[in-house]
């Protein structure tokens, strides 16, 4: 949601806001300090008493623009200003003229013109006033005839003075108390767009993190639409699940769950895949959507993103092991890459953003048909991962809901963690597990694995020799 600075709910205020009260007694107030000045200056004799109907319609301008402005249209409020201000230029530019430009009266009017179009309209509008102002007042000098006098007696001056005073004071005043309430209404709003960021965070862990940020930065739209995309599609769940699952108590077993599913999202999103769903234990991923780096790439990100859930695996196991749990639970996965529908399914109110297509369910049956630790891919997917991969063909299989029977492989391994240069080493045996990841291993915490190790191998030794 789009939240405006201070500044810019300012300038949206008197863009948009009706001609308020306070600008009407601002408006009036400053044309007391002409009609302060006028009647000092005829009361000392300074000024002629012609001027008196200055003095009046100094009185009675402020009410009559603001009653004009009230008829003016909502969607004119903001010309209205710009010409209510070019009006008081004149009328400056005028006035400056008639008092024979007296040098303090036509200071404080020039000053009190400057503050109020800086206040409304800021400095363009500020500039535009001026100029208005001394354009007025040379031709109006010029076709009156008027000579310049800048003397003023003291009486027009302190009067003037006085009347500016209360006017600079009292539109400090109101700037404070505008300045306030454009604080209290700045807090509400981080206020809101705190609590609006709250909302999306907690809405978005419904939905892959790609799609959301998809749908946030408008590139996907909130509508019941699909296309076909060639996506690489992938299906795992944990086998032995469902007899655990009448063992273990249902706090146990769903910290377990919760635990196992944390663990595969964070390497799915690791390697770019985007989450489709969970159905209990099986995990439900696609890469290409929204963003592909191209089908091959896709391919290889999902295959590698295999192999990291199946060796993480071999961590999760020790934990659960630590935990009590005995049951050797693995991981099969199913991997098939080719054109799927993606998009919105659902209806207006309630839409789900997901994937259908032939090549979605031979995933699933490859994941089906896959053993303890194994993970299965379709001839597709071999074609765009056997330089990176190192597979081992199981021939053709026939699958339910497939008329013709598949080319089917085995993955094994990456190529460069094979031989010498493996960056992982597990064993696993009765009364021994180890699983070692060089590539996550903190340095710092090397030479304490080495120290361990050797102690392992020292007391084993010494017990064999004794035995």
């Amino acid at each position: 949601m789009p939240v405006l600075s201070g500044q810019a709910l300012l300038d949206s205020l008197r863009r948009a806001a009706p001609l308020s009260r306070h600008e009407q007694q601002a408006r009036a107030l400053g044309y007391l300090v002409t009609l302060s000045a006028i009647l000092a200056g005829v009361y000392v004799g300074h000024f002629a008493a012609s001027l008196l109907w200055l003095a009046l319609y100094a009185l009675c301008y402020p009410y009559l623009s603001h009653t004009l402005s009230r008829l003016t249209p909502v969607a004119q409020h903001a010309l209205a200003r710009t010409v209510l201000l070019q009006g008081d230029a004149l009328n400056v530019g005028v006035a400056l003229v008639l008092l024979e430009y007296a040098l303090v009266p036509s200071l404080l009017m020039i000053a009190v013109l400057l503050q109020g179009a800086l206040l409304i309209g800021g400095a363009r509008l500020g500039l535009l006033s001026l100029s208005s102002l001394f354009a007025v007042a040379f031709f109006a000098a010029h076709l009156l005839g008027i000579s310049i006098q800048l003397d003023s007696p003291w009486p027009v001056n302190l009067t003037g003075l006085l009347v500016a005073s209360v006017y600079f004071v009292l539109g400090a005043y109101f700037s404070h108390r505008q300045t306030q309430r454009l604080a209290a209404t700045q807090a509400i709003l981080d206020q809101e767009r705190h609590q609006s960021a709250e909302r999306a965070a907690n809405l978005a862990r419904y939905l892959a993190p790609q799609v959301w940020q998809s749908i946030f930065n408008g590139e996907k739209s909130a509508r019941l639409e699909t296309q076909r995309k060639k996506l690489t599609v992938f299906f795992s769940d944990i086998r032995g699940f469902s007899e655990l699952s009448e063992e273990l108590e249902a706090e146990t077993l769903t910290d377990m769950l919760n635990t196992y599913l944390d663990d595969m999202s964070k390497i799915a999103l690791k390697y770019g895949g985007t989450i489709d769903k969970f159905i209990g234990d099986s995990v439900m991923i696609f890469f290409g959507d929204p963003s592909s780096r191209g089908p091959r790439s896709d391919a290889i990100a999902a295959v590698t993103m295999a192999i990291a859930m199946r060796k993480h695996m071999k961590v999760l196991r020790q934990q659960w092991r630590a935990q009590g749990i005995l049951n050797p639970m693995e991981i099969r996965m199913g991997i098939n890459t080719g054109y799927c529908t993606v998009g919105n399914f659902g209806t207006e109110t309630r839409m789900d953003y997901t994937i259908i297509g032939s090549e979605v369910n031979l995933a699933s049956r490859l994941e089906s048909a896959a053993e303890s630790g194994e993970i299965l891919i379709s001839h597709e997917t071999f074609a765009h991962v056997r330089d990176v991969v190192i597979c081992s063909e199981r021939g053709m299989q026939t699958f339910k809901g497939f008329s013709r029977p598949m080319r089917v492989y085995q993955v094994m391994d990456l190529r460069s963690e094979l031989g010498v240069a493996s960056r992982y080493l597990e064993f696993e045996r009765t009364g021994f597990s180890m699983y070692l990841d060089i590539d996550t291993l903190p340095d710092a915490e090397r030479e304490r694995v080495i120290h361990a190790l050797q102690q392992a191998a020292n007391r084993l030794r010494n017990q064999l020799g004794g035995c």
